[in-house]
């Protein structure tokens, strides 16, 4: 695609979704998994969802064409609701605009420091839990959490329950259980929190999803970071106070590692 017109909804209003999908030697891992998201999340804003052989088509086109069908990438998959309409009424014959790019993505190299970000995520907002183009307050909580000398930024809602991080869902662990917060907190539904809430009830683990203050980050054994690109990423600090490795997290890692 030669470059997205400057009439383009995505552009102008954030009017569509994305996808992050982990490529690991040309394999579009989870794959199906991100395009069910995303037809979940065309359903809810009202665009037309892509077709399967058309967006796995484009995602092995970008692979190969940046030269990374070999290596482990990141693929990401953006649909807009196209050109049109000058205020914020799409036109009455949308054409959804789909297109992708890669990149390099090397898994991490260590665990991550974290800060607790002053910028809150909407739980009230329908983009709250849809990947949407949308990203102006993860953008701030993350700038937030590099100011301070952090990797990423632990994200409450307006009413003060933990959400997540800004490019990641959260899980902790406390007492032996693992808990993670719920939907209805203005929580992403994530491909990867889904895979980790699925093995460690198949593998004994409890799993609880809740709404819970920071104070329940504040008292846990191990926290850990969960997305596409990063599968289950151990927290080695947050918000100044140190963490040990934990077994749990150990074993998702593990568990994970042929979808991370």
């Amino acid at each position: 695609m030669a470059g997205v017109p400057l009439d383009d909804r995505g552009l102008l209003l954030g009017d569509g979704l994305f996808e992050t999908i982990l490529a690991r030697r040309g394999e579009l891992v989870l794959f199906d998994a991100h395009l069910n998201r995303m037809r979940a999340g065309c359903a809810a804003i009202g665009l037309a969802p892509p077709a399967s052989d058309q967006a796995r088509g484009l995602c092995r086109q970008v692979l190969d064409a940046a030269g990374l069908a070999d290596d482990r990438a990141a693929v990401r998959l953006t649909l807009t609701a196209g050109s049109g309409g000058r205020g914020l009424e799409r036109p009455a014959d949308t054409a959804e605009r789909l297109f992708a790019t890669a990149a390099p993505a090397p898994a991490p190299a260590s665990a991550a420091v974290l800060i607790t970000a002053t910028t809150r995520r909407n739980a009230g907002s329908p983009a709250s839990r849809l990947k949407s183009l949308s990203c102006l307050d993860n953008v701030l909580a993350r700038r937030e959490a590099l100011a301070a000398g952090a990797d990423e930024a632990v994200m409450l809602n307006n009413e003060g329950h933990v959400a997540g991080a800004a490019a990641a869902n959260l899980f902790w662990v406390e007492s032996g259980r693992l808990f993670t917060p719920a939907l209805d907190c203005g929580v992403l539904d994530g491909v990867m929190r889904g895979q980790v809430i699925a093995w460690a009830r198949a593998n004994g683990v409890s799993v609880e999803e809740v709404c819970a203050p920071p104070a329940a980050l504040a008292r846990a054994e191990a926290v850990m970071l969960t997305n596409s690109l990063i599968g289950v990423r151990s927290v080695s600090v947050l918000d100044g106070r140190a963490l040990k490795p934990h077994a749990i997290a150990a074993d998702l890692s593990r568990g994970l590692a042929a979808v991370s």
